[in-house]
């Protein structure tokens, strides 16, 4: 009978409590944090971060999980008794952290040559960031309670990785423009004229979708967009950041013209705050 760990990092800023509830194993990311170093959604929790990142004068880095991180897991794994542990990693073009888990899994298999028949790793790049990569290892792991095989817990990942649509709005770029990691987001230069981006990524990369001149015309254009591509009757998913007034809009236009409450409502985590900044609101959906 197989046996399915899942594991995935703190970018996919799977809500605590969800991922204690199905055993999902969440890798934190290392945050350095005024001469410290703290772990993603553990010391803090993201409202909290939120206090903390705008309070500073120099924005936070974070680093990658290292080979010898996921050497560790895949170990521990193996000796729990588990046949297959899939892995869904953060974007590779935005870390190294998927290229060091493949490494990883060379090394934990020189090592452990007999696991090779009886212990399946399998690494998956995301290709995206938070929940629209987090919900996937959600519902893989909702998959394999009920019974569901390993291969159809990975096909239905890697199907839900390819038609995941994120749209975001950085409603204060000072972060996405210092971190240079949202890169579109860091090259824009409409923002001295009030112009707001909505934002999406597409084959790893962030990209400008359109503009629109102020907020209170960003929650509108969102939803034209949404409701060009989004497939009916699916699940949809809000992203809240420090920003409560702005979430609510969102949530209420959502409700009101999707005719469906949201899946989901959650914070990102200090990894996304740290580089598109915790000024921000977003959804997550399916595209046709």
């Amino acid at each position: 009978m197989a046996l399915i760990k899942f594991l995935t990092d703190s970018a996919a800023d799977i809500p605590a409590d969800l991922a204690r509830q199905l055993g999902i194993q969440v890798l934190p990311f290392p945050i350095a944090l005024e001469g410290r170093e703290i772990r993603d959604c553990v010391d803090y929790t993201p409202e909290e971060f939120y206090r903390v990142l705008l309070a500073e004068k120099k924005i936070p880095t974070h680093a990658q999980l290292t080979p010898f991180m996921f050497e560790e897991c895949y170990q521990q794994a193996y000796d729990e008794g588990y046949t297959h542990l899939i892995y869904t990693a953060i974007n590779a073009k935005g870390s190294s952290t998927y290229c060091n888990a493949l490494q990883a899994r060379e090394s934990f298999y020189d090592e452990n040559p007999k696991a090779r028949e009886k212990f399946t790793i399998t690494v998956i790049d995301a290709g995206t960031y938070t929940m629209a990569y987090g919900w996937a290892v959600v519902q893989g792991a909702r998959m394999a309670a009920d019974g569901q095989s390993p291969e159809k817990v990975e096909a239905f990942i890697r199907d839900w990785l390819a038609h995941a649509r994120i749209l975001f709005v950085p409603l204060d770029l000072r972060f996405a423009k210092k971190s240079g990691r949202v890169s579109a987001a860091a090259a824009f230069m409409g923002d001295a004229l009030g112009l707001k981006p909505i934002m999406t990524f597409e084959n790893g990369e962030s990209k400008v979708l359109s503009k629109v001149r102020g907020e209170k015309n960003v929650v509108p254009a969102m939803l034209a967009l949404c409701q060009k591509t989004r497939k009916k009757g699916t699940p949809y998913f809000l992203i809240r950041s420090a920003n409560p007034e702005m979430a609510g809009k969102l949530r209420g236009a959502c409700v009101q013209e999707l005719k469906a409450e949201p899946e989901l409502e959650y914070f990102i985590g200090g990894v996304i705050a740290i580089n598109a900044g915790p000024n921000l609101i977003g959804m997550i959906y399916r595209e046709r």
